[in-house]
């Protein structure tokens, strides 16, 4: 049996101090994962619903074998982890700021690290989403300006509420722009948000991408003893 608490690893960022938690939850019995940011708590493993429905939204919209996708951000792991679960992925990069989140993964302290780690699809790269998705060479430095069939983004709150400032500029029409070179024709961009649907940004992904919707997620809150919801943003580039 694990501990009731355990902070696993600690560490300083450049966006601040990031400490990786487990602890026991008194009425699951399963252990918690949880990453804090100062103190702020920036993920859970008690709420990973919305994050296992970007990946699924994102490859249900997709026909074919052989996908390449990118996730943005690597988290506790659950985007990508469902992403793998497809067998339509060939290939998938992980783009990840905090070389401590990716070590976590690699070392085993997340569960989903050692299955991600393991799979010959999978690579990480240590690189700023943001700066690379501006950036004509991309995603994949070892193949600068390789485009994909899917783009699944899991970083900020949300396009209103962004962990650092420059990350605003990506979710205006400019920014967006610059992402979808990154696609193939037909191509997902996939957005996580904690907020409710955002008309403003939807029209903003409208100016830029096809087929846009903003999807739903509801999932039980036992901390709060009420259903919450997340949205998971959809949108396709032009075929043509």
């Amino acid at each position: 049996m694990s501990k009731r608490f355990e902070e696993l690893d600690w560490r300083e960022t450049p966006l601040g101090e990031i400490s990786l938690r487990r602890r026991r939850d008194p009425v699951s019995t399963q252990d918690v994962y949880e990453v804090k940011l100062g103190d702020e708590f920036l993920m859970s493993s008690l709420f990973t619903v919305a994050e296992i429905e970007l990946a699924r939204l994102a490859l249900a919209q997709l026909p074919g074998e052989g996908l390449d996708v990118v996730v943005g951000g690597l988290g506790l792991g659950y985007t990508a982890q469902t992403a793998l679960e497809s067998s339509t992925v060939g290939s998938m990069l992980v783009v990840e700021a905090l070389g401590e989140v990716i070590d976590w993964h690699r070392q085993g302290l997340i569960p989903a690290g050692e299955s991600l780690t393991a799979d010959p699809r999978c690579r990480y790269v240590h690189d700023n989403f943001f700066t690379m998705a501006g950036s004509e060479s991309g995603f994949d430095p070892q193949a600068p300006a390789r485009r994909f069939d899917a783009i699944m983004l899991d970083i900020d709150h949300s396009p209103r509420h962004v962990l650092h400032p420059d990350n605003a500029a990506f979710y205006e029409r400019e920014g967006l722009e610059q992402l979808v070179a990154h696609l193939h024709p037909g191509g997902i961009f996939a957005l996580w948000s904690n907020d409710p649907p955002d008309e403003d940004f939807t029209t903003t992904l409208r100016q830029v991408f096809d087929g846009v919707t903003a999807k739903v997620v509801s999932f039980p809150n036992p901390l709060q003893d009420r259903e919450a919801t997340n949205t998971v943003y959809l949108a396709q580039k032009p075929s043509s």
